[in-house]
């Protein structure tokens, strides 16, 4: 169980309560910037949610946006049908899933658990199959979308599982999705193609960073680089995403350093046991191991051109520039 997590009552703010129809009781367990927006669209389409995080300010926010906020994953599965579990890496999901306080523990047998987290294919199976044995639906469901989706109930979900899994689910990926692609029966495969998304997003978040901090070390203003590149054949999502923080100066986390770390360690990993070559995603991987050894790892993943210019000595926007 991630630390802080402590049995005790959930709460609401009952002042912001829902003229809607309650269509089912649905917990959300992590209530960060992705989880937070599940939520939201959640409540928006009439569901009861409950939910709980570690951190006691997205719990408040969460009450007072009319959430049920626990304090354990226990309590905020209690009376469920469906938990979307939106936490960090397969570590976090195996203990809000099967440690104590967790989410098995109070579950109802014929419920459905809805993994987002991004993990490799071989743990996702495993949830799968303990999830299953213990008489529950289980979907590999990663997201991908940003924060910004995730509150406007727009993700794409690349999933995977059984036609009772997905059954199950309906209620909750209708709210949180407007791309639901269903990849298989077998738990893995959602998180097979996640991983694929990963790769590229990691890959093309690095060449922006050095594309930027590169024309900058020509002495070109960067910003007309931003206006250029947008319009032309070398602009990527990424680039157009993650820029802008650059430009800004702002690298307070969207999505940290250390997400790429850990997806891109994923990706190295598979390939190294396929024995198949990853020379492109292995360069990213080390702009982000190094960006995350210089101190950087809970920054926005922008931050790999401040390793970059830092590295070169070429002066980037500061937030202060451009208060």
């Amino acid at each position: 169980m991630p630390q802080g997590f402590a049995r005790n009552q959930c709460k609401r703010f009952h002042k912001v309560a829902t003229a809607m129809t309650v269509q089912h009781r649905i917990a959300v367990i992590g209530l960060g910037s992705m989880g937070m927006g599940i939520a939201r669209s959640l409540l928006r389409a009439g569901h009861e949610v409950s939910g709980c995080d570690v951190n006691p300010d997205s719990r408040q926010s969460f009450a007072a946006d009319g959430g049920l906020a626990c304090n354990n994953p226990s309590d905020a599965s209690q009376h469920a049908s469906i938990a979307i579990i939106v936490v960090v890496n397969a570590d976090q999901t195996d203990a809000v899933l099967f440690g104590s306080g967790g989410v098995m523990e109070t579950l109802a047998v014929g419920s459905v658990i809805v993994s987002c987290a991004t993990m490799s294919p071989m743990k996702a199976k495993e949830f799968a199959g303990r999830v299953e044995a213990a008489g529950m639906f289980y979907l590999d469901a990663p997201i991908s979308g940003g924060a910004a989706k995730a509150g406007t109930g727009e993700l794409t979900v690349m999933a995977s599982g059984s036609e009772d899994a997905f059954a199950a689910a309906e209620p909750a990926l209708k709210a949180m999705a407007t791309t639901v692609y269903n990849l298989g029966a077998d738990a893995g495969i959602g998180s097979s193609f996640k991983i694929v998304n990963q790769h590229l997003a990691g890959v093309h978040i690095a060449a922006a960073c050095e594309a930027i901090t590169f024309a900058a070390s020509m002495g070109l203003d960067i910003s007309r680089v931003f206006d250029v590149i947008t319009k032309s054949a070398g602009n990527s999502w990424m680039f157009e995403n993650r820029i802008p923080h650059v430009l800004s100066g702002d690298y307070s986390p969207r999505s940290a350093v250390s997400i790429f770390t850990k997806d891109l360690g994923i990706v190295s990993d598979i390939g190294r046991a396929q024995k198949f070559p990853l020379p492109i995603a292995s360069a990213a991987l080390q702009l982000f191991l190094r960006t995350e050894a210089a101190g950087m790892g809970r920054d926005d993943d922008a931050s790999v051109a401040r390793l970059l210019a830092d590295t070169a000595q070429i002066d980037l926007p500061k937030a202060e520039e451009n208060a």
